[in-house]
């Protein structure tokens, strides 16, 4: 008596994680994500290891959980996978005050962002 399986939106080659509430505004997330489209996973590994960008500590777990979720659950070679997507989406915005010249206040802005990995295998071209 349960609800129908509801099908699977990704194609059977590829695997998708998603982070959500990253503290970064999505225009630094995207300088990080844009760094990584298109490579490949061991490579974009390799890329994020060694990035100068604090954000690029939590892209980097969430390709590993990509990784990680084609491997153990769609059974892909993790050889032959190649980040197909990165993208990156608004989250919330919290709003905070601080104090200006002369008695004003100032509106502080602290943006947060969601990150969403699809890789994908590609067979290796011989």
């Amino acid at each position: 008596m349960s609800k129908p399986k509801r099908q699977r939106a990704l194609a059977d080659n590829e695997a998708k994680a998603v982070a959500r509430m990253l503290r970064v505004s999505p225009q630094k997330l995207n300088l990080v994500a844009q760094m990584i489209r298109g490579r490949k996973a061991s490579a974009a590994l390799a890329d994020l290891q060694f990035s100068r960008k604090r954000i690029a500590v939590d892209v980097k777990k969430c390709l590993e959980s990509a990784i990680a979720n084609a491997e153990n659950n769609h059974d892909l070679e993790v050889d032959d996978l190649v980040v197909t997507e990165a993208h990156v989406g608004n989250g919330i915005v919290m709003k905070r005050f601080a104090p200006r010249g002369r008695g004003r206040s100032g509106r502080v802005f602290k943006p947060f962002s969601q990150l969403t990995i699809v890789v994908r295998q590609v067979e290796a071209s011989a």
